[in-house]
């Protein structure tokens, strides 16, 4: 059992929030069951990030064979981690970190490796991460579906990309809500 150091809070803060872009790398993703859908979730969540000056940290495994993140992610991004090893935590994504943000929100690929094996450590590490489940994917819709199990029972909260943008405005009195309204809805 972990013990939690870090303040665990039931509703996701955009002021303590990070959000992390895990492999949307060229080659890769063509190969993602759903591709197209993660792909548009992970945009829509990072322009309303962006929107939100949310940081957006983005990792990318081993780039030279599988290509970099796609331009339409990397636009996003503040940092990127290249990696060799599937956990990124491994390779210096625990140091690029923004310091007061202990959410940690998380889309990418591939669910049951690079995303999973990042996420453990990150919850070991007593961070209070969010996985985005219709912004994940895996080549097989099974391994997907283990690993967000997996996950859920490891303490990640599992969240949709819309439930997300209205937790983070927390009110249509936000100055952003209408701009984020629009995504949401495109």
């Amino acid at each position: 059992m972990r013990t939690n150091t870090m303040q665990t809070s039931l509703v996701i803060d955009s002021e303590t929030s990070t959000l992390l872009l895990i492999d949307v790398q060229e080659r890769l993703m063509p190969a993602i069951d759903q591709s197209e859908e993660v792909l548009r979730q992970c945009i829509r969540t990072a322009k309303i990030a962006q929107l939100l000056q949310i940081p957006i940290i983005a990792t990318e495994q081993s780039p030279q064979s599988i290509g970099s993140n796609l331009p339409s992610i990397k636009v996003y991004c503040d940092k990127t981690v290249v990696k060799e090893h599937f956990n990124a935590c491994k390779d210096g994504l625990i140091e690029a970190l923004p310091a007061k943000r202990h959410q940690l929100i998380v889309m990418g690929c591939e669910t049951h490796v690079c995303l999973m094996q990042t996420v453990l450590t990150l919850l070991e590490k007593t961070y209070d991460v969010s996985i985005v489940v219709d912004a994940v994917g895996s080549r097989r819709a099974s391994d997907k579906q283990i690993a967000l199990d997996r996950l859920k029972s490891a303490g990640a909260r599992l969240i949709t990309a819309e439930m997300l943008a209205f937790e983070w405005l927390k009110s249509a009195q936000h100055p952003a809500f209408k701009e984020i309204l629009n995504l949401i809805k495109e």
